[in-house]
């Protein structure tokens, strides 16, 4: 038999891997599919998954885990971050002044891995993290889980969550072949460590590949396989998604103008929405678009929209789309993690990005969204640091989003002027920079969306063998 266990970590993992076709496709290919589920059981009872759910423990790191993980990340930041402002920027996020053990101790941490930092410190690291668990109490009941449920293949959809580390461990003592899915387009030019070491990686792209192999050189070819994502799966799914006239009547819009979407990133990476929002509300009001339009906000999914209160009733013309991601437990060390997108939301989000004619944010992966539907997009940045705004321009020089001003797929905006001259521009012109969009998809997606969840699984029937 051919057993295939499924590790989901969060709620991105839940609508990409859950809501998408690839638990079914998983079904086709496999004797034996099982849920490893960091997620409540709960979260599953209104869908129709035959397989079986497992619900694991709530993993809460200890000192001594806590302490090689974070050497093994920061000494992965600063071995790779000569000429990457994404990882230099993560280095100063890592810094704390807290009179704490963890503070002094990530003060004593920045020191030494900034001098002791290589590919081989990071092994060692790596293997002291994962000793640190063989005698908590939950990696031995992962252990017995494991054993009990006889999978073949281990497949992590997300590369990075901390409490998945103890799975890992668990799946290396009992020599079950591990795969991990490389989560977003941004991980690995930008972010920290992976979690630990797997068997094989699932890539977006040649892009990512190539990525991967520069800050993971102990990765070999044949463990890499480029698959695509099946984040954009639901856009071409006939399930998801409505008719324009009822979208229009559930979002309250008027039916002849065109809709200018403004999705928001959550207050830590995007603090300057609510003075974008501002801004296009502004010039709606004061007539400087060619065209009237209708104005939709979504808010981020990882957040609250507390802080936009103030303009629902300074603006009563915006319609609102906040994201219907539950929070399904609270006792959780990363609980935006545990928040999980509804059905209807998935809906709704196709919904937007489809019959949008403009879609703007702040250098989001809604851009991608966006590009699916060949919509125009534009890119808003006006912090420089020295305007008063939190300095979102910095962004410029992360490596994936250098990449995508590069390719000209996107038209990025700095002032206000700039701001209502480009939606003009789009409203005017919509197809204008459709071709470069395509490359850049391409690119960075690397496979046909059709057929994504179908792929992975064959690949990971590939590796069972």
């Amino acid at each position: 038999m051919n057993k295939l266990g499924i590790v989901i970590t969060d709620g991105v993992g839940y609508r990409n891997f859950i809501l998408s076709n690839f638990i079914t496709e998983a079904q086709h290919s496999f004797d034996k599919v099982v849920l490893f589920s960091c997620l409540p059981k709960s979260v599953y009872d209104d869908l129709d998954i035959n397989c079986t759910i497992v619900e694991l423990r709530v993993y809460q790191e200890k000192f001594p885990t806590w302490f090689f993980r974070k050497a093994k990340e920061l000494t992965h930041l600063y071995v790779n971050a000569t000429d990457n402002l994404g990882i230099q920027d993560n280095i100063e996020t890592n810094r704390s002044t807290l009179k704490t053990p963890r503070g002094y101790a990530t003060r004593f941490l920045h020191r030494w891995t900034s001098v002791f930092k290589s590919e081989k410190w990071i092994q060692r690291y790596t293997k002291l993290q994962q000793l640190s668990f063989k005698s908590n109490p939950i990696t031995r009941g992962y252990i017995d889980l494991l054993k009990n449920q006889h999978v073949d293949l281990l497949f992590f959809t997300h590369q990075r969550p901390p409490y998945s580390a103890p799975l890992i461990y668990a799946a290396e003592v009992l020599n079950i072949k591990t795969a991990a899915f490389i989560f977003s387009w941004d991980n690995l030019g930008s972010k920290g460590r992976m979690a630990g070491n797997f068997d094989y990686y699932l890539v977006w792209s040649n892009l990512m590949k190539r990525e991967l192999r520069q800050f993971y050189q102990f990765i070999n070819e044949h463990q890499i396989e480029v698959v695509g994502t099946p984040q954009f799966e639901p856009y071409i799914l006939n399930r998801y998604g409505v008719k324009k006239e009822t979208f229009f009547k559930r979002f309250q819009l008027e039916e002849d103008l065109p809709i200018l979407l403004f999705s928001c990133g959550d207050i830590s990476t995007s603090p300057n929405d609510d003075i974008y929002i501002v801004c296009i509300a502004n010039a709606i009001q004061q007539h400087q678009l060619i065209k009237k339009v209708n104005l939709v906000v979504r808010t981020s999914p990882a957040e609250e929209p507390k802080r936009f209160e103030q303009l629902v009733s300074e603006f009563p013309f915006i319609k609102w789309n906040y994201p219907d991601w539950k929070l399904s437990r609270n006792d959780h060390q990363e609980s935006w993690s545990q928040r999980v997108p509804s059905i209807q939301d998935v809906s709704d989000l196709k919904s937007i990005v489809q019959y949008c004619d403009v879609a703007v944010n702040m250098l989001s992966t809604m851009s991608l969204d966006a590009m699916v539907f060949q919509k125009p997009i534009i890119n808003i940045i006006f912090g420089n640091g020295k305007n008063g705004l939190v300095n979102d321009q910095r962004f410029l020089n992360y490596t994936h989003i250098q990449c995508m001003v590069n390719s000209k797929s996107t038209e990025v905006v700095k002032t206000a002027d700039e701001l209502i001259k480009a939606i003009n521009n789009c409203l005017e012109h919509p197809t204008a920079r459709q071709k470069e969009q395509k490359e850049f998809l391409a690119l960075q997606i690397g496979k046909p969306i059709e057929g994504t969840s179908k792929r992975i699984v064959e690949t990971l029937k590939t590796w069972c063998a």
